[in-house]
């Protein structure tokens, strides 16, 4: 009598064969057959591996960010005439560009640790197209192919896209009716394999690139230089462990190499429906050029309610990259 063996979708998602790092970075028509072919079985083994893992797997939540932005927010979804307590949290580097406490300290060697057991739970990932295909390129959004679909992430990313990204844009950029859309993806710069980023502007009305470096992981060089158009000059800022920066997609920005340890990141996007983006928010980022603009929302007509509350229509599918 034959045999039959239940393989359950953790293994055979382990035993997958992935497309060739050269094919990947080539993106041949193959990659992409590839990851929307094995979607479901790979949403399929993350749910499993959670639950494998139930009993010493971290579920990430909203508790390991920064508490007094944890306050701010909470307050202000309460109550939206308390959002100037939200913006006082943010340092302005130049127009259009914050930055802020994002994840606690004593919190985020718990995320890392997260972010570890994802890297080594032997199930495939995508990572953004043009690097190395370092560990930690991961990409974020249910839009991407092959993305980290964990339920208890995804729970965590739609967080921090719709609680606090969303109406932080809204209130320190001014992305209202440009931001229905989330997009992510992580990164780790290293002297060796993905060490800079030239000079671009992003496919977003906004952006907010988040360090998970621990305090005790320092690095050199990384520098990331802001060109402010008003006065023509280029302000440069290091990331600091936890800290964000947020600004919009059109500020443009480069990443100096760096030059000693790593420096690991997660940065997530916002945009309009079918990629759109508010007049003059132009990008090159991965090689695209965007001309999806339309203009200016009426700024002075947008209330403090409804920059606290969420979008009405549903998600699309298209991803920039």
């Amino acid at each position: 009598m034959k045999t039959i063996i239940n393989i359950n979708a953790l293994e055979l998602a382990r035993a997958l064969e992935l497309p060739s790092r050269e094919a990947s970075l080539n993106r041949e028509a193959s990659v992409s057959e590839f990851w929307k072919d094995n979607r479901k079985l790979l949403e399929e083994a993350w749910a499993e591996w959670e639950v494998e893992n139930k009993d010493n797997l971290l579920l990430p939540d909203e508790s390991l960010l920064d508490p007094k932005l944890r306050k701010a927010i909470n307050d202000a979804w309460e109550n939206p005439e308390k959002e100037n307590a939200v913006a006082d949290l943010w340092e302005e580097i130049i127009p259009g560009v914050y930055e802020t406490q994002f994840f606690d300290l004593e919190r985020l060697a718990d995320f890392r640790k997260y972010l570890e057991d994802v890297v080594n739970s032997g199930i495939p990932r995508r990572a953004p197209y043009g690097i190395q295909l370092n560990r930690y390129g991961i990409m974020l959004d249910p839009r991407s192919e092959g993305h980290l679909a964990a339920p208890s992430f995804q729970a965590f990313y739609n967080d921090i896209m719709d609680r606090f990204m969303r109406p932080i844009a809204r209130l320190l950029l001014g992305t209202y009716g440009y931001d229905n859309q989330t997009f992510g993806f992580s990164i780790q710069y290293n002297p060796d394999k993905d060490k800079d980023l030239h000079a671009h502007t992003d496919a977003s009305s906004a952006t907010l690139n988040i360090n998970t470096n621990l305090p005790d992981e320092a690095f050199t060089g990384s520098i990331v230089d802001f060109y402010d158009k008003d006065s023509g000059k280029t302000v440069q800022t290091t990331f600091e462990p936890g800290k964000a920066i947020i600004h919009r997609g059109n500020v443009p920005h480069a990443t100096h190499p760096i030059t000693s340890g790593q420096r690991s990141n997660l940065v997530v996007w916002l945009y309009g429906d079918r990629m759109q983006i508010a007049r003059g928010s132009t990008s090159s980022y991965g090689n695209i050029s965007s001309s999806n603009t339309i203009k200016d929302v009426a700024l002075e007509n947008v209330t403090a309610r409804q920059r606290w509350s969420l979008p009405e229509g549903p998600k699309d599918t298209v991803a920039p990259f």
